[in-house]
């Protein structure tokens, strides 16, 4: 009887549950459709956070491919496209955690068009070291290691329903952004861009310049930008020094290859 009862009592509380995420998305398709995007004025503001030169300065990656170099928009980028873009729920849920992993989803839907992207996919608790594989146990640990490899799934599903053309035209304004930035000192830039390669991934100066074909006192604006992508490549997880330099780095030993939570070093500010 008590058995019974238990049962009917968590079939309650599922029940109102998901009668609750019911009204909840019923009201965001609501407001949405009363309050729909006005879209020039949604790139008008994206344009205008882009402006930032934090944000410019974290907006794209690069890493190699098949001989070829990939580039993109972040996921920070992308996840800025979104909120000013409007009217879209974007984010990573845990889905089920059992025998030592997690089963996630990334998802972002316009609610206007009625346009979803999902990605699931499964996470295990562990992270990956030169010295061989670490098995975590901590809630944090584990948490931290879900939010970074969901990010690129996420980043995939904003820009799935955010028009390609309006993600083009932003990172068109954060590459002006930072060429612009530059100024008179790109000496100065340099140098610090040196620096903060090496500090957070052992990379030298020589094989910066063997990256972009020239010595260190000609690189140009285009040869920065070309450099903080590699960089950002490198903080999102997107690639790993060998696959830029050839070569391995000090750090990857003790830091996880998805970790996006640090800020960006001085040397890029």
């Amino acid at each position: 009887m008590e058995l019974q009862e238990q049962r009917q009592g968590n079939t309650a509380v599922v029940e109102a549950v998901s009668d609750r995420q019911l009204s909840e998305v019923k009201g965001m398709v609501y407001m949405a459709k009363q309050f729909p995007r006005d879209e020039n004025r949604a790139i008008q503001r994206i344009l205008k956070s882009c402006e930032r030169a934090s944000l410019a300065e974290r907006a794209t990656y690069e890493y190699p491919r098949g001989g070829t170099k990939v580039t993109g928009p972040s996921i920070r980028l992308a996840e800025a496209i979104a909120q000013h873009w409007g009217n879209i729920d974007f984010g990573i849920v845990e889905l089920e955690q059992k025998d030592g992993e997690s089963t996630v989803m990334a998802y972002a839907w316009d609610l206007e068009s009625n346009t979803r992207q999902t990605k699931i996919f499964n996470v295990a608790h562990v992270r990956e070291r030169r010295r061989g594989s670490v098995k975590l146990t901590e809630p944090r640990d584990i948490y931290e290691l879900v939010a970074n490899m969901g990010a690129r799934r996420l980043r995939a599903c904003i820009l799935g329903v955010v028009p390609g053309d309006v993600v083009d035209l932003a990172v068109e304004k954060c590459e002006e952004v930072l060429s612009g930035n530059l100024g008179d000192n790109l000496g100065d830039v340099i140098n610090k861009m040196i620096s903060a390669f090496k500090k957070e991934y052992g990379v030298t100066q020589k094989q910066l310049e063997d990256l972009v074909g020239c010595k260190a006192s000609a690189f140009s604006p285009n040869d920065i930008t070309r450099l903080r992508g590699v960089f950002g490549s490198l903080r999102d997880g997107m690639a790993s020094v060998e696959d830029h330099f050839g070569g391995s780095s000090k750090k990857e030993a003790d830091k996880s290859p998805f970790d996006d939570t640090d800020d960006l070093p001085e040397g890029l500010k």
